[in-house]
């Protein structure tokens, strides 16, 4: 049997592996309301998914003064606590995992969620033993500064060169980039597919099954 491509495959979460793009949009969109302040667009609030909640609504509203981008932290919690309950995975993401665990590799995931916030997504989906390491925005440097990949790679005694990282968004594919990681596609999260063809991918997958049969063919 040939070597595997692969040892170490980290995902993004929200996005990627949890349906929640919609759900992000909407709270940064309500806490935008709530505060009086302008309301994004979807495609401006789906551009900051994955990035640290503070960086995130920086970038989604820059050149407020600093006092609001505290409040606005404060109110996209609160509608997203309301709503993260009813949040799943994408079909096919826990046979997907799984298999994988399986076959021997090591899953991580680097996620702009706090660390709060990714234990309680990861109990709500039951997927507290699947992974072998996690990093959060609050715990290092947000994407896409390569810290998270570099972090879990040390940690798992992995080389960064057998590492691939897969993502829904540009902060994914560029974090993979800065590190020396390999890059893998989602078109069926937050950012559109031209966005992440301009940083060539190894792979784009449409879907879960999609990229579940890749990396058994390829990983």
């Amino acid at each position: 049997m040939p070597r595997k491509q692969f040892d170490l495959i980290v995902f993004d979460w929200d996005g990627t592996l949890m349906d929640s793009t919609a759900t992000i949009v909407a709270c940064i969109q309500a806490a935008a309301k709530d505060l009086g302040l302008p309301v994004p667009d979807r495609k401006q609030a789906s551009y900051v998914i994955g990035l640290g909640l503070q960086d995130a609504m920086q970038a989604v509203l820059p050149g407020l003064e600093a006092k609001y981008y505290p409040h606005m932290v404060e109110r996209y919690r609160y509608h997203y606590l309301s709503k993260d309950k009813e949040l799943t995975l994408f079909e096919g993401v826990r046979n997907m995992l799984k298999d994988l665990a399986q076959q021997g590799y090591f899953l991580a995931v680097a996620t702009g969620k706090s660390r709060v916030g990714l234990n309680r997504a990861l109990d709500t989906a039951k997927l507290l033993s699947v992974f072998d390491a996690t990093r959060c925005a609050d715990e290092t440097f947000s994407k896409p500064h390569p810290a998270m990949l570099h972090e879990l790679t040390r940690e798992l005694g992995q080389d960064i060169e057998r590492t691939v990282m897969i993502g829904d968004t540009t902060h994914d594919l560029q974090m993979a980039i800065n590190a020396g990681a390999s890059g893998i596609a989602v078109h069926y999260g937050a950012h559109s597919a031209p966005e992440l063809q301009a940083l060539n991918p190894l792979f784009a997958a449409t879907s879960v099954s999609e990229l579940h049969a890749w990396l058994n063919d390829h990983a």
